[in-house]
């Protein structure tokens, strides 16, 4: 079975495992954990901010930075598709009580006019706009990464307007290797950053919020009060830290195997996809209306292949380091099959 689902169905490599095995651990609640420690010391400097919190999840470090960045009844900017409105379960109404705005796009940008529009003016009856939060890479829209520049022209907004500005980064590895920029001038402009460590990096859990060493000390306990305070979390640390020093620069595998998926799918008019707007490791497509999104994954399935589903209409393949060249070629050549069976 070629699983395409997601790149967090990746499992630890042997060196992984025996790095954690050997990780030296202590009780983090305390701050006493220095396979921890030296995670958050090196993802903080990695991405150019004061101080960094390993956290469970990407869902409880964009969590986090919203009831850190916000009071309750206020209001946060998002794309319309982003995974902080789409799959974190309604948790900003939750933890941190606040609204979102969403603001549709074509490929995860929002335009600077809808952003400046969406800012609330200052009458009383209106809920405060606090924060704005771009998502590179974007999910929903097939991996596309967010160009530096426009990064840049929304900070710049936002600092007028007096808003803060997060990144959801959870695959920001991928825009850096897609691009070639670093991470620290992909981060620069934001005050607040989250990175995951279980996606294409292979690591088993973790995520990482980063920002000033005040944001992080408000942080730390909301990750207390949420239930991610982790004792002996090294073992888990280490995994990320390895993943980062060691699985980061073969990303740009994962993102050569997509292209060629999506370019063997292009050649079939059975599918509809535009292959030139793979730029990493996602890849999206529409699958022959009206048949339901379940029974083709059902047709996928039977010829070996997983898929998700990404927009309405749309299938998602996700490449990662568990998938090499000849699979992909392979799976992309079995959706295809799933398809002519539902002709």
């Amino acid at each position: 079975m070629i699983d395409l689902r997601s790149d967090t169905v990746t499992q630890p490599t042997d060196e992984m495992r025996r790095v954690m095995a050997q990780a030296p651990v202590g009780d983090d609640v305390f701050g006493e954990d220095p396979s921890v420690n030296a995670l958050q010391e090196y993802v903080a400097d990695l991405l150019g901010k004061e101080a960094a919190l390993f956290v469970p999840s990407g869902v409880m470090g964009n969590q986090i930075a919203l009831a850190v960045h916000c009071h309750p009844g206020e209001e946060v900017i998002v794309e319309a598709a982003s995974h902080i409105i789409t799959y974190e379960t309604a948790a900003p109404a939750v933890i941190a009580r606040v609204q979102l705005v969403g603001i549709p796009s074509a490929f995860g940008q929002m335009s600077l006019e809808a952003i400046e529009q969406a800012i609330r003016p200052p009458e009383y009856y209106f809920p405060r706009t606090r924060l704005i939060c771009l998502e590179n890479t974007h999910n929903r829209h097939g991996g596309t990464v967010l160009p530096v520049a426009y990064i840049y022209e929304v900070a710049a907004l936002a600092r007028r307007c007096g808003l803060a500005l997060h990144c959801d980064g959870a695959r920001l590895w991928n825009a850096c290797v897609a691009t070639g920029i670093s991470p620290r001038q992909y981060t620069e402009p934001f005050d607040t950053v989250m990175v995951s460590f279980s996606k294409g990096l292979g690591a088993p859990v973790g995520s990482a919020l980063v920002g000033s060493r005040e944001f992080i000390a408000s942080a730390r306990k909301w990750r207390k009060l949420l239930g991610g305070g982790m004792r002996q979390a090294g073992i888990l640390a280490a995994a990320a830290l390895y993943a980062l020093q060691h699985h980061w620069e073969r990303l740009h595998e994962d993102h050569e195997h997509a292209r060629l998926f999506a370019q063997i799918l292009a050649e079939s008019a059975l599918v509809e996809i535009e292959p030139q707007r793979v730029q990493t490791n996602i890849v999206i497509f529409r699958y022959p209306a009206p048949v339901p999104f379940a029974a083709f994954a059902e047709a996928c399935r039977r010829e070996g292949v997983l898929l998700s589903q990404g927009l309405p209409g749309w299938a998602r393949a996700v490449f990662h380091l568990h998938v090499d060249r000849k699979q992909a070629m392979e799976a992309a050549h079995r959706v295809l099959r799933a398809v002519r069976s539902l002709l």
